[in-house]
């Protein structure tokens, strides 16, 4: 099973940039997308059912931000939006789907804001988070955590650690929470096939910093440890364009 993760800022933007040749080409079995700025009321009808696949939306209540979505081969046994506060799910940040034997968890974090006006909502994000894939868990389920958690973890996940050590995404509160989710027993797949820098999902729009790969990793699959078994591999793929990240891939052994 290949599951990917993309942060497309925006789906009509994305596909009028080839998104949906890019989908045929890879042919994942789910593919979760954040940052969509949409609804599907205002999108073409071959952007929510492409191909053989089946959509699932979760919008912001404010129009053109935010929301999530789940592009998955396999109808799931069931669908869940949000986490369960009202304070987080109306920005559209959180859809679950359950399969047979594992449960997808596509999220797109909270951005601390480069004056830090949101690091306390989006720490109330994450604690909120982590309780809700601690009762997923109790599923015996396989759990599957993906999306742009807009927090780079260590400094490996970022060309220029000592100058950003107090900008958003890389704050010690959200360095300090990744810290606390890992000790808790979920595993951040792409460290554990790649333990090499220089590999990241994000790059400012400014000209020529891509082209110069200074970028920050926020993109993450992670599972629960006891489920760490059955995957197969992890990866970035940094040469797809159409947005300022990149997807991310994980493949499954089930």
């Amino acid at each position: 099973m290949k599951i990917i993760s993309w942060n497309v800022n925006g789906i009509r933007s994305v596909a009028n940039k080839g998104l949906l040749n890019w989908l045929s080409e890879e042919s994942p079995d789910i593919l979760c997308v954040q940052e969509i700025k949409a609804e599907q009321a205002v999108l073409d009808p071959i952007l929510i059912t492409p191909y053989e696949y089946n959509s699932y939306w979760f919008s912001a209540q404010k129009k053109g931000y935010s929301g999530v979505a789940i592009y998955s081969k396999e109808k799931p046994i069931d669908v869940s939006y949000g986490i369960g506060d009202a304070r987080f799910d109306s920005e559209g940040r959180t859809i679950t789907a359950e399969f047979k034997k594992i449960i997808v968890i596509n999220s797109y974090f909270p951005n601390s804001q480069r004056d830090h006006a949101r690091l306390g909502y989006k720490i109330e994000y994450c604690d909120k988070f982590l309780q809700y894939v601690e009762k997923l868990r109790k599923s015996g389920k396989g759990l599957v955590m993906c999306g742009d958690y807009n927090i780079a973890h260590k400094e490996i996940d970022l060309k220029n650690p000592k100058t950003n050590m107090n900008n958003a995404g890389f704050l010690p509160e959200e360095r300090s929470w990744m810290d606390k989710f890992v000790a808790s027993g979920y595993v951040d797949t792409f460290r554990e096939f790649c333990k090499e820098g220089n590999q990241y999902t994000w790059w400012s729009y400014r000209p020529g910093v891509r082209e110069k790969n200074i970028g920050w990793r926020l993109d993450y699959h992670f599972v629960n440890s006891e489920f760490m078994p059955k995957v197969k591999n992890s990866y970035i793929q940094c040469e797809t364009m159409g947005s300022d990240h990149c997807p991310v891939v994980i493949e499954l052994g089930i």
